[in-house]
């Protein structure tokens, strides 16, 4: 029984379930439309109880530090923000309300900080990748240095516009594609692994 509902269950359903919704695409009949809008509405109602199993693992997981004396402070911290947001935003629906405030002046400034971060870590593969060593680091180099002038008024000044555009346009455009048609190839292989019962790594490593 063990093995019928953690093994032989997900598998048929996977298997069931993305092979019907796999052929509503080619075959867009009326009733395939209501069975995948109604699929989605269940997608909807999964989504819903993973974020409350997420909730609940959170909440254990930061009393569990707490009690353990592991970090207490800042598991402190995370279990009372949490807990006062989530407060608030059930009581509080009002406009301009204590929940808008804790928001626009707590959150979004610590999610900009974060953000923000990226941008240290950005500039940094961007200096070890500008390093013309090779062929193809050298053909980067060249391509930004171009789009960077021709990005500013001296390179409206100095007529590259065209170039700029060109650079955009064909080299950079083609090999966005290329990267779009690899994701696509490794998406649809790993969703035919799964369907097959090949990949079953989601199901916990079995």
């Amino acid at each position: 029984m063990r093995r019928f509902f953690g093994e032989i269950l997900p598998l048929a359903m996977a298997f069931f379930f993305g092979t019907t919704l796999a052929l509503q695409y080619f075959f867009p009949f009326r009733f395939a439309q209501t069975y995948y809008q109604t699929m989605l509405q269940w997608v909807i109602g999964v989504a819903s109880m993973a974020v409350i199993m997420a909730v609940i693992s959170f909440i254990r997981y930061n009393f569990r530090k707490i009690f353990e004396g592991r970090d207490s402070f800042s598991a402190s911290v995370a279990l009372i923000g949490f807990l006062m947001m989530v407060g608030l935003g059930i009581f509080s629906r009002e406009s301009g309300s204590l929940f808008d405030k804790m928001y626009n002046n707590v959150y979004v400034p610590i999610n900009a900080t974060m953000f923000s971060l990226l941008a240290f870590y950005m500039a940094s593969a961007a200096y070890r990748a500008f390093r013309a060593r090779t062929l193809e680091a050298t053909l980067l180099l060249v391509a930004a240095i171009l789009i960077i002038i021709g990005s500013t008024p001296i390179g409206t000044l100095l007529n590259m516009d065209s170039l700029t555009a060109w650079i955009l346009n064909v080299p950079n455009l083609a090999q966005k594609r290329g990267i779009l048609i690899g994701v696509g190839l490794g998406a649809a292989a790993t969703s035919l692994k799964i369907i097959l019962g090949i990949e079953r790594n989601w199901m916990g490593g079995r």
